[in-house]
């Protein structure tokens, strides 16, 4: 009977361009080691999409299996399953182990290949489940686990020249999905056809500047009536009429890393009472652009927008934070969540931090106005301010589409 292994190294082919130069991994790891050895961790599992990312350039696409990055002093290791065969070895730094189906638990088989067994084991605490930390104790048999999920966010926080020229990219990406959605946009279209038009052109641009890369995952939201509620409302078939309040939303991926535009837009006319509204939260953004600067904190700056709206007597209709990092797989698979800007989050910021400015309204049906009011730019925090890589417009003047 021919034998099968619980895991083995695939790697075919040639390996592809990854989304940064050898040097940056280089880089990221360094600095990762010496965060671990502060922590007294000999080897560290990553199981999180945004940190396999991150340090091996390597994006996983589950479907129910577990993957890895596993650093140590010497090795930076992805573990995949089988069913990817050689993509992943292609698709990222360092070196790579297929684990296989036949048996139940060979993810950890191959796991502890590399890391051995009675080491200090370094985890993410905010993405490993109760089983999969069970699994790791009866096959690694650790000295001890540490939590590495806090110190690596931070790490992520802080942008490089590399990753910032790469967000750069995607923000222009998503003004290219914005002028698509705004010229669909008409009395008669389906939010569905307005949405694909954004998606579409979205792709074809990523594809034009980086042929490269592997394309996924890149996505619009966008909502009219009633469903601009909330920000992160799925797009529907509901047909546009005149007078509608609009929402827009672009999500470009590049290689593991998200932008966002979003803007709030009218169909042919908008009515006083949401206009109104409308130049409220656009004051409330252009204020809170101005406040992003280094030495200030995030807690400062929410504060300032808080009394932006109170004034106007509109805080209680701001339901979440006015912003938050941006960088691989932020927001929406991992937010880097020590830089949002909340009042408890009392972060200081700092020249490569990545922010967005994005307040948002949110007026109940039935009164004057009803509908979700959102703007939302991506700023880079610089040593003296912070500069605006959003080019789209926003406000009354240019968005009442018609």
């Amino acid at each position: 009977m021919t034998a099968r292994p619980d895991f083995y190294r695939l790697h075919n082919g040639q390996q592809s361009v990854l989304p940064f130069e050898d040097a940056e991994y280089v880089a990221r790891l360094a600095e990762l080691r010496e965060r671990m050895d502060a922590q007294g961790a000999a080897a560290a599992v990553f199981t999180s999409m945004h940190n396999i990312a991150y340090y091996s350039g390597f994006l996983y696409c589950a479907f129910g299996r577990p993957y890895a990055c596993v650093v140590t002093d010497e090795a930076c290791v992805t573990i995949s399953a089988g069913i990817d065969a050689g993509q992943p070895w292609r698709r990222c730094y360092g070196d790579n182990i297929t684990y296989t189906d036949w048996q139940r638990d060979n993810f950890w088989r191959a796991v502890r290949e590399v890391t051995g067994e009675g080491a200090v084991i370094g985890v993410e605490s905010d993405h490993l489940t109760l089983l999969q930390q069970s699994k790791l104790e009866d096959f690694l048999k650790p000295a001890a686990t540490v939590d590495l999920y806090e110190t690596t966010m931070r790490q992520r926080m802080h942008k490089s020249p590399a990753e910032i020229a790469l967000i750069r990219h995607g923000a222009q990406v998503a003004d290219v999905g914005g002028y698509a959605i705004r010229d669909a946009i008409k009395v008669g279209a389906r939010e569905i056809d307005v949405a694909m038009a954004g998606r579409d052109a979205m792709e074809l641009e990523i594809a034009k500047r980086f042929p490269d890369a592997e394309y996924r995952d890149t996505w619009v939201w966008f909502q009219s009536g009633i469903n601009t509620d909330g920000a992160h409302n799925p797009v529907t078939g509901r047909v546009l009429e005149r007078g509608d309040i609009l929402s827009l939303n672009t999500f470009p991926m590049i290689s593991g890393y998200y932008t966002a535009l979003e803007r709030t837009l009218f169909v042919e006319t908008v009515d006083d009472a949401s206009l109104k509204l409308w130049e409220a939260n656009v004051g409330a953004h252009e204020l809170g652009m101005s406040l992003l600067k280094p030495g200030t904190s995030c807690a400062e700056v929410t504060h300032g927008v808080n009394a932006f709206f109170a004034e106007r007597d509109l805080l209680q209709y701001r339901s979440f934070g006015y912003g938050h990092s941006f960088g691989v797989l932020s927001h929406y698979y991992g937010r880097e969540a020590g830089l949002e800007l909340r009042e408890d989050i009392d972060t200081v910021l700092e020249p490569g931090m990545v922010i967005s400015m994005e307040p948002m309204l949110t007026i109940p049906e039935g009164q004057p106005g009803a509908g979700g009011y959102r703007e939302h730019d991506i700023l880079v925090i610089t040593e003296d301010g912070a500069e605006n890589i959003t080019g789209f417009p926003y406000g009354p003047d240019h968005n009442v589409i018609g």
